[in-house]
Formats: C-alpha cells, structure tokens, sequence
C-alpha cells in the first residue's frame, strides 16, 4: 500500500514537475505532431507516430501528478519530534558488522536510493519509527532479520550541520 505523506520539499517537486510537463514539454511536442502530420500520409510517417506516443505518456504522466497531488499530505516538522525518528527524519544506523547506513524517512513519491530517501512504508523505516538514539531495531529482509544501532536522528541532512 503506498502511503500519501509526502514532505513539503517532495510536493513542490512534483508541482514543478506537472508545470513542466504542462507549459513547457507538451505544447512543443504538440507542435511537433502538428507539423508532422502536415506532411501527409500518417500511416508511414515515424516522426507523426512517435510525437503521438509521446504525447500519450505526457498526458499520462500529467494524470497521475494531477490526481497524487489532491491526495497528498504534506507533513510538517514540529520541534516535539527531536529526538525521535518520524516522518522527514535523517537517521543513521549501524548493524553489528560495524556499517553504517545513513537513510532519510519520507513518501512514497520521494524515494531516491542514491540521496538515502526511503519510502515510510520500507521495513526499514517501519522499524526506525518511533525510536531514539542508542535504541536497537530489527529489520526483516530477504535473507533474515537484521540488527541496526541507531546511531544519530536529525531533522536536517548530515552534512548540513
């Protein structure tokens, strides 16, 4: 089930993906059909075909941001969350092997492996919720139950501060 939690920075950017889409890709991919189909015969023209497929994903795409972003809910930080891992929280953990892993809680719609963003609905996130510094998780993966440390929660990314 995906979860409609999403952070304020996360909204804006789909908002700014759905302008995108929008005002900018879709009337110069129109334009292109338009001048495509100009030409004549559509049956055999690729560049009709593919403007039209394009156009396809776009208005796609701009239906599903349209319809998420009615039903998101921005969570806000509150100063009562210091010291807990809730929802926005960076948190860093440690397994018994001595790694480190360093994840950021939030929405299904922000996930980015490579920034450390983990969706709340991982059991990762699952285990961490609620928790403080020093407390002991356990997270269940395909290989078995893993034991993580929780070494640090911030409300601000690690290298910021």
């Amino acid at each position: 089930m995906k979860s409609n939690l999403i952070t304020q920075a996360g909204k804006d950017k789909l908002e700014e993906e759905l302008r995108y889409l929008w005002r900018d890709k879709r009337p110069k991919v129109t334009q292109a059909v338009s001048e495509a189909a100009a030409l004549g015969d559509r049956s055999e023209n690729a560049e009709y075909k593919e403007g039209k497929r394009l156009l396809r994903e776009i208005d796609r795409r701009i239906r599903f941001l349209t319809k998420r972003l009615d039903i998101v809910k921005v969570v806000e930080y509150s100063p009562e969350q210091e010291g807990k891992a809730y929802f926005g929280a960076w948190v860093e953990l440690e397994n018994e092997e001595g790694e480190t892993l360093q994840c950021r809680v939030v929405g299904s719609d922000e996930i980015d492996v490579k920034k450390g963003h983990i969706t709340i609905d991982s059991p990762m996130a699952r285990a961490v919720i609620g928790k403080q510094v020093d407390d002991e998780v356990s997270v269940r993966t395909p290989g078995g139950y893993k034991i993580w440390f929780i070494n640090k929660i911030q409300y601000k990314p690690f290298d910021s501060i």
